[in-house]
């Protein structure tokens, strides 16, 4: 009886042994490209869903689409072709600044702020001069702020050297930076400099 039990347990060793061998092997594969078994295919095969395809036609909207293409001229850009009202102003694109970083003398020359000089334009130029500037130029801006101090170096506009920066020359470095001062171009769309730009140029004046 002994006997037989041991046999038995040695055939069920060799059939494990077997089995193992023959899955070892049969993993093995010579085909390279081949990934074997895919046991989350959805992450190896993911399904691309485009917005505007779809399976089933929808049967109330147009042309059988669930998801509709916005009418024309609703997707808005800011402050495209704008008119700020008053008959001295023409009408810009402030989306538009086609002069290179290294052209300031170009900026200097031939930009002028399309933003009017009014109590309204100055006191959000003042928030957005607190909010983006502040910190490096000082509230008054003589280069005193927190950060500027670290930095050295940040000018004071109401100084000799700096007092006559023209509207160009001041949105180019707001746009592109210049020396130690970042480019806030992505940060501050150009409306938003321009009214910055009347609010230095308050500061120039000591006011």
């Amino acid at each position: 009886m002994k006997f037989e039990t041991m046999k038995f347990k040695s055939i069920y060793k060799g059939i494990l042994v077997a089995a193992v061998v023959l899955t070892a092997a049969s993993s093995c594969k010579k085909d390279l490209n081949d990934p074997g078994k895919e046991y989350a295919p959805n992450m190896y095969l993911p399904v691309g869903y485009e917005p505007y395809k779809q399976e089933k036609a929808n049967p109330i909207n147009p042309m059988g689409l669930t998801m509709r293409l916005p009418v024309a001229g609703t997707v808005a850009r800011r402050n495209y072709q704008t008119s700020f009202g008053q008959a001295d102003s023409a009408t810009v694109d402030l989306m538009v600044y086609n002069i290179a970083a290294d052209s300031i003398g170009i900026a200097e020359k031939v930009l002028k702020n399309p933003i009017p000089l009014t109590d309204a334009s100055m006191a959000e130029g003042k928030i957005l001069y607190e909010r983006y500037c502040q910190h490096c130029h000082g509230a008054t801006g003589a280069g005193d702020g927190k950060v500027g101090a670290m930095y050295k170096g940040v000018p004071n506009y109401a100084s000799d050297a700096y007092k006559n920066m023209n509207e160009g020359h001041i949105f180019h470095v707001i746009t592109y930076g210049k020396a130690r001062m970042w480019p806030h171009g992505s940060q501050i769309d150009p409306a938003e400099r321009w009214k910055i730009v009347h609010y230095v140029q308050k500061l120039q004046k000591g006011a």
